[in-house]
């Protein structure tokens, strides 16, 4: 079977943060990338963008329009900051309003999905009432989901609140809507010691994208690094990985989760990250070209 044209992308993130967004979208152009995910953080600066004018909406659609670079996603990772499982009831109605602002600009800026980070909470402790919240509250958001139409998608993370596809599909027993799907992390699900094969082939019929990324593993006494970890120094499996996305027949977005930090060069580093993810997909089987 020949997969159709291949989905790869890369993280905003990724690229340089002085960047504007029309020089983001040439930067993805030149490295062969088909599209973005935007990041809506807990940052200030990034939380910002849930009340973007009408105006700067439409000049953001059009750039990426003009550009051929979709946004078609948006990893939302406020939620770590005002979490909807909060023992605090005015950051649980935070946690509520970021939801809907990110779902109304997701519609104003044509983004399909949005990358629910799954924890019920993040700075706080979590326990049987933090889980009850949470669950409460994302009954909310499936509706939003399902009256907008926008896939609330949720990521594997680095807690043990979602560390596992299975996990995810207990949760989906609660949230059966059709408009919440998953967005597993490779390398989250390659720390926790998770069989690849299994957790793929399990959660397969929810997945909307796939984010990429290298990490270290978790033992007794190590937590586990999940960020910037540079790609083939950690434990994920890559070319199994792919190959066992090529028994899937997966074709589907794939998107390069890195940070550009202080790198003097993003996109030197961003075009070796692609390279290095594309040798992988070859020597698997996955891409012939």
């Amino acid at each position: 079977m020949k997969l159709p044209e291949l989905q790869l992308g890369i993280y905003e993130k990724a690229l340089s943060s002085a960047a504007t967004w029309p020089q983001r979208f040439e930067m993805a152009e030149r490295l062969g990338f088909r599209f973005i995910e935007m990041s809506i953080d807990e940052t200030d600066e990034r939380l910002s963008r849930l009340n973007w004018s009408r105006k700067k909406r439409r000049e953001f659609y059009c750039n990426s329009f003009d550009s051929g670079i979709a946004v078609s996603s948006i990893c939302l990772s406020a939620h770590r900051r005002f979490p909807l499982g909060s023992r605090d009831k005015k950051t649980r109605q935070t946690a509520l309003l970021i939801m809907q602002q990110a779902v109304e600009l997701a519609l104003d800026l044509g983004v399909r999905v949005i990358q629910i980070a799954g924890y019920d909470v993040y700075y706080e402790k979590s326990d049987p009432l933090t889980n009850k919240f949470f669950l409460e509250n994302f009954a909310l958001c499936e509706d939003m989901a399902n009256k907008y139409q926008i896939n609330l998608a949720f990521e594997i993370m680095d807690t043990l609140y979602l560390s596992s596809i299975k996990r995810f599909l207990e949760m989906k027993k609660i949230f059966t809507s059709c408009w919440i799907g998953l967005y597993p992390d490779i390398g989250n699900l390659s720390a926790w010691g998770n069989d690849i094969e299994q957790e793929l082939f399990a959660g397969i019929d929810w997945i909307t994208g796939i984010h990429v990324k290298d990490t270290l593993a978790v033992t007794n006494d190590f937590a586990g690094k999940f960020k910037e970890v540079p790609f083939g120094t950690g434990c994920v499996d890559f070319t199994g990985f792919f190959q066992i996305l090529k028994d899937l027949e997966y074709n589907r977005p794939l998107l390069i989760e890195m940070w550009a930090g202080k790198s003097i060069n993003p996109e030197r580093e961003a075009a070796r990250a692609r390279d290095f993810i594309l040798q992988h997909m070859r020597k698997a089987g996955y891409i012939t070209d």
